[in-house]
């Protein structure tokens, strides 16, 4: 009986909820966006290209594991965890001649794959298809044959791809400049070749065997082996027999060989698609958590709104006998019924705006095209799922008062408002304002951005949630502010202030979705430029070089750095990397020791950087404080391609936002990344930058830059950088504001009888209009106060626990932008509902039936 009631209610009240359910469909399309890209992250295909031809793959084990047991109540357990390295592991090329002896093999093709940027005039190289060069016997793996030319044979002859021919208009007996691990070298191009198959995603150039492996940098090793079969055999048997017979097989710095094949072998070819769905688990994660966190608070508020609207309809069937639990599972049902067509349509809807996201996600190079967007039935149907529950919730939670209370008391509430919140609701609020000061307590004393991220943006929902619970007490707290200047200022702020004393819970629900908004906004825009004003900050003091050479391509030579050094001045190649110490990642740089003090200044505080060798290690404080080390203390690590190390500290020092975790030497450094040129290099001189640039004239793209000129090109990718969180929070914040319009437009639509009442008691047009503005202005002041506050605890302590200082970074312009928007969005949501129901004549709206 329940269900046909709430169908009818449904059906006779489309507009009461109209509200409901756009919250809830944009609620449900949130998730399901959400949802595909963390089901990317967790299956989605990386397609192999380069080792199409080739059905099993023998490479190095691109992880770091680490085994735990322990013994509890005389029980063993033991856990095992694997993180991915930076950079790509490689194998003992001798390891050939095992593969060769296991049963079922033909062949065994060996695999370089290393650096090689063409220098080809501007636009000729695809910048969606990166180069590597290969030695041309490993061409077999795609496989790509040659289409006119001949074969590299000599040190200076060179192969390449028919795309990049084609873009750069070269055929065989042109030359070719190519900027790989060592200095540029110009090739003479002696044939061009087509992959079988299409290949989307890189460019390939093709080497003589001896002049690939002078360009991998790696003597005696290999990054992969493509195993071919002998006529009959399966590829999941030779897999087995390949497995089988490299088991414990382990290259020399102990990285153990693994077997790929079938839809496997992709991982292994594009390294940082691999890497990228740890990164999009993430992100898809910390979205919908927090979509799901902001979509409870909003959805709840509308529902909120929505029973409120029905006071006297709902009271009237408590005066007629209606139970307690009917008036509950009425409006359970109702909430059901809107949650499964808004979840249902919010669902279909997500799954566009999730490819769309994808897309601009692999656009901005956050995630590599080469890993696929996948989706299945199961972002959808949870989003669903999600949408039911926090329809059925919300309803519940809005109705537990007209449900509890006596009829009598609900009629006499349906005619006018409460002045004081339930003390339930008054003590739920305040409980959730102490666990959001918790929270901002704990976010200043966390140190890493992993940590802090998800923490920022859980108190700033979690404090917007307790001013949604104590909003009507805010709201007259406010009036008792705003009610003497806004009795001097006519009669429409005289009854926009009545309005706001009398009717404070209707007010408290447009306060809370504005003051999320404002606060979110804040915290996603500056919480970025905080850390990165401060790292930047570290580096400008920690630069002492007079000049800086940086590289328009993947880096700076180790010969243009050779040619700069003279008796008298000083040069500092920097190399970047990541390491892992356990399973925990660390920002690390190389740097030549000699002079190093000249040309870099870390601020030290223990130790000297004058004993930095191959051998030993400078950290950050954080790090030391970490890994409960100082100088003299032996750090076990693992660098970027997998080799463990165990380097002795010899520094500790406090710029580390700035210059990263961990610095070694720069040869140390540069033989265990895949791009061993410098991202920068530092020089102390006398010289001029016109010399340094005659110097540096043979090197294609390498420029001198001041200090200050090297800042403003690192702010540039700082903010490159932060425009990917702001698509990724962007959503979100688009959800919340179009919570904003939805409540304000709820708000003023039911309020139909009232303006006509006002009209009939004298008040003209314009001053009812007056009036909600007035209204407005009010709740928007309101609104930024407290998000405002909100977003600065919450900054403040980010920036304390990360930079060391109360300093957020905060840009008056962007933020009178964000304040801006809020007030149009409140005004244009306002006026547009209040002129379209005062367009109705007052006495027909009186004399209705409510």
């Amino acid at each position: 009986m329940m269900l046909r009631y709430a169908l009818q209610t449904v059906r006779a009240r489309k507009g009461g909820f109209l509200g409901a359910f756009f919250a809830l469909m944009c609620a449900a399309a949130l998730i399901t966006a959400c949802g595909t890209l963390l089901e990317t992250g967790l299956r989605g295909t990386i397609a192999t290209e380069r080792y199409a031809a080739t059905p099993v793959v023998v490479s190095a084990d691109q992880n770091v594991h680490q085994t735990t047991v322990k013994h509890k109540k005389g029980k063993t357990k033991v856990k095992h965890k694997a993180k991915p390295i930076a950079e790509r592991a490689w194998l003992p090329g001798d390891l050939a001649t095992e593969l060769l002896k296991v049963p079922g093999v033909r062949e065994v093709i060996p695999e370089l794959t290393f650096l090689a940027e063409p220098l080809a005039p501007g636009g000729a190289v695809d910048k969606d298809r990166p180069a590597y060069g290969h030695a041309w016997d490993s061409a077999a793996l795609t496989p790509y044959t040659l289409t006119t030319g001949t074969a590299p044979k000599a040190d200076g002859d060179l192969v390449i791809d028919r795309r990049l021919a084609e873009r750069a208009h070269l055929a065989p007996g042109d030359r070719l400049t190519v900027q790989s691990t060592q200095s540029p070298r110009t090739y003479r191009v002696t044939g061009i070749a087509a992959p079988a198959q299409e290949v989307r995603h890189q460019t390939a150039l093709f080497f003589s065997t001896a002049e690939a492996r002078r360009l991998a940098a790696h003597p005696g090793q290999i990054t992969a082996f493509g195993v071919l079969p002998t006529k009959g055999t399966d590829a999941a048997v030779l897999k087995r027999a390949v497995s089988t017979a490299l088991r414990g097989t382990k290259a020399p710095h102990g990285t153990t060989a693994q077997v790929s094949a079938g839809d496997g072998r992709g991982p292994v070819e594009f390294l940082d698609a691999a890497a990228a769905r740890t990164k999009l688990v993430s992100m898809g994660g910390a979205m919908g958590g927090t979509s799901l966190l902001v979509a409870v608070l909003v959805v709840v508020g509308t529902f909120a709104l929505s029973v409120q609207q029905r006071h006297r309809e709902l009271a009237l069937l408590r005066a007629i006998a209606a139970t307690p639990g009917q008036i509950r599972a009425l409006l359970g049902r109702e909430a059901l019924i809107v949650g499964a067509a808004a979840g249902t349509t919010g669902a279909l809807a997500g799954l566009p705006l999730g490819s769309w996201l994808h897309g601009r996600f692999v656009a901005m190079g956050a995630v590599p095209g080469t890993l696929q967007h996948t989706v299945s039935v199961f972002p959808p149907f949870a989003a669903l799922a999600a949408t039911l529950l926090g329809a059925w919730a919300a309803a519940r939670i809005s109705s537990r008062r007209i449900a509890r209370i006596r009829p009598a008391e609900a009629l006499a509430e349906a005619r006018a408002e409460r002045t004081r919140p339930p003390w339930g609701r008054i003590l739920a609020g305040l409980g959730l304002l102490a666990g959001g000061a918790v929270l901002v307590a704990v976010l200043s004393v966390l140190r890493t951005e992993p940590a802090s991220t998800p923490v920022t943006f859980l108190a700033v929902v979690v404090l917007a949630s307790s001013v949604a619970l104590l909003g009507p007490l805010l709201v007259r707290a406010a009036v008792g502010v705003l009610g003497g200047p806004l009795g001097l200022t006519g009669p429409s702020s005289r009854l926009a202030r009545a309005n706001l004393r009398g009717h404070a819970a209707r007010m408290a629900s447009v306060v809370t979705p504005l003051t999320l908004l404002i606060g979110m906004t804040c915290t996603v825009l500056f919480v970025q430029p905080t850390l990165g004003n401060a790292a930047r900050a570290q580096a400008r003091e920690g630069i002492r070089a007079d000049w800086v050479v940086a590289a328009q391509g993947p880096g700076v030579p180790a010969e243009a750095a050779r040619r700069l050094r003279t008796q008298h001045d000083t040069v500092t190649e920097v190399v970047r990397t990541t390491v892992r110490v356990g399973l925990d990642k660390y920002a690390a740089q190389g740097v030549t020791p000699g002079g190093l003090t000249r040309t870099w200044d870390p601020d030290v505080t223990a130790g000297s950087l004058k004993k930095l060798t191959e051998n030993t290690v400078a950290v950050s404080e954080l790090a030391a404080d970490q890994l409960h080390l100082k100088p003299g203390s032996p750090l076990k690590l693992t660098l970027g391609d997998g080799t463990p190390a165990t380097p002795t500290v010899v520094a500790v020092y406090a710029k580390g936002l700035g210059f990263g975790d961990l610095t070694f030497a720069h040869d140390l450094v540069a033989r265990h990344v895949d791009n061993p040129l410098a991202t920068s290099v530092l020089v102390s001189t006398a010289r001029t930058q016109t010399q340094l640039a005659t110097t540096l004239r043979e090197f294609p793209g390498i420029h001198v830059l001041a200090p200050a000129a090297a800042d403003s090109i690192q702010a540039a990718r700082q903010q490159a950088n932060a425009e990917v969180n702001y698509l990724a929070m962007g959503l979100v914040l688009a959800f919340t504001a179009i919570a904003v319009v939805n409540t304000l437009a709820m708000s003023v639509s039911e309020r139909v009888r009232e303006f006509a009442l006002l009209r009939l008691a004298g008040a003209t047009r314009r001053q009812v209009l007056g009036m909600l503005r007035t209204e407005a202005l009010s709740v928007l002041l309101l609104a930024t106060a407290l998000g405002s506050g909100i977003a600065l605890a919450v900054l403040t302590a980010f920036s304390v626990g990360m930079t060391g200082q109360a300093a957020p970074a905060v840009t008056p312009l962007v933020y009178v932008a964000v304040v801006a928007l809020a007030g149009l969005l409140a005004l244009v949501a306002t006026a547009l509902p209040g002129r379209v129901a005062l367009r109705v004549r007052p006495v027909t709206v009186a004399t209705a039936k409510e």
